[in-house]
């Protein structure tokens, strides 16, 4: 299986501009690459393929010598992307779908090159070796154990650099357990468990709100176009970058001790990006950020060989995990009644036994 670790680096000023200027001259390449394809495909029908772009590398790097300060391996992954977008753009356009067409890249749209198999390395003292770039220092707070693949550096909006290492290796196969749980995600409380467990909702951004407000009100009085404007950017970018990071901690966090303690793990399969069109709980539902959690929860059972069950959320807030009846519940209830054998039970407890007697019964162990 594949694995991605990813470390944070702090290059020196030298190698920043050094950094900085691999990521312009990949960006140029990425453009002309791209308007080479967009002009092909206008005049002649056809576009061009990979390794018809790869193979005027020689020729560019003569009339734009800067290019020849890139490895030229980071050079043949950006045409990778280029035919990766491609393929996407056309994939979508045969089966009935209107993409838009891939966009150009401007100076802050294109902060990452990657290397494919070699230019990089890992020193006994635990720095990262990049080719034409040197040694810097890198953050190295974990082993990586398996066959390092790629390897990607990245610049976040707040300035920070990271480099991420595609690692192969083995799964590690927790030992097995009987152990079996519904899960039912909600607003009022971030998941309720079949076992009557409640994970109570952090609510990052709403916590974070009234200092992202304020930063954002400093930025709107800056004059546009000034350096001012333009450095108070990454004020803003901080606190988000803050509200990330806490929240993906959180969601690791709780889908790491789910996947430790549970064998078979049922969920909703929820269309959240439907979800989010309601705006009175669109803020509110990004902010809980289901999507991320199932993702987490879903590549976490899957090294550790559980079972991870999606089952169609219709109703399992209706029906009555005792007899099955359904009756219509309005949102701001949150106590299920059962009108027919007189169950009285919380909410989202009732939902999640649903869920868990629906993931049971596709899976053929329940009724």
């Amino acid at each position: 299986m594949r694995k991605t670790y990813k470390y944070r680096i702090y290059p020196t000023k030298k190698q920043v501009r050094q950094l900085n200027e691999t990521l312009s001259e990949c960006r140029w390449l990425y453009n002309h690459l791209l308007e080479m394809r967009k002009t092909t495909y206008e005049r002649e029908g056809k576009s061009l393929s990979l390794y018809q772009q790869q193979d005027t590398f020689s020729l560019l790097k003569e009339q734009r010598p800067t290019l020849k300060g890139v490895h030229s391996q980071v050079l043949q992954n950006v045409a990778v992307r280029i035919d990766l977008a491609m393929k996407s753009f056309f994939r979508r356009v045969k089966a009935g779908e209107t993409p838009g067409f891939p966009r150009f890249r401007g100076a802050d749209r294109y902060d990452s090159f990657t290397f494919p198999q070699s230019g990089f390395s890992i020193t006994h003292d635990h720095r990262v070796r990049l080719c034409k770039i040197g040694s810097l220092k890198m953050v190295y707070h974990r082993p990586i154990t398996g066959s390092i693949k790629t390897c990607t550096v990245s610049r976040a909006s707040t300035g920070k650099w990271y480099v991420c290492f595609s690692v192969e290796c083995a799964p590690e196969r927790l030992p097995v357990t009987p152990e079996q749980v519904g899960i039912d995600v909600g607003l009022k409380t971030f998941a309720t468990l079949s076992t009557a467990e409640a994970i109570e909702n952090p609510r990052f951004f709403r916590t974070e709100e009234k200092a992202l407000a304020q930063v954002q009100h400093k930025h709107a009085k800056l004059a546009k176009g000034t350096s001012e404007r333009r450095t108070h950017r990454k004020a803003v970018a901080r606190v988000h970058e803050r509200i990330a990071f806490r929240r993906e901690n959180f969601i690791h966090q709780q889908s790491r001790q789910i996947v430790d303690r549970f064998g078979v793990i049922c969920v909703e399969d929820l269309h959240v990006n439907r979800m989010v069109h309601t705006h009175c709980l669109a803020k509110s539902i990004s902010d809980a950020a289901w999507s991320q959690f199932f993702d987490h929860l879903s590549c976490k059972a899957e090294e550790a060989g559980r079972v991870l069950v999606k089952v169609n959320p219709a109703y399992t807030t209706q029906d009555c995990s005792r007899c099955h009846h359904r009756h219509a519940m309005p949102l701001g209830e949150r106590t299920y009644r059962c009108p027919r054998c007189h169950l009285v039970l919380d909410r989202d407890h009732n939902a999640s036994l649903n869920i868990l007697a629906l993931g049971l019964q596709s899976l053929g162990l329940g009724p």
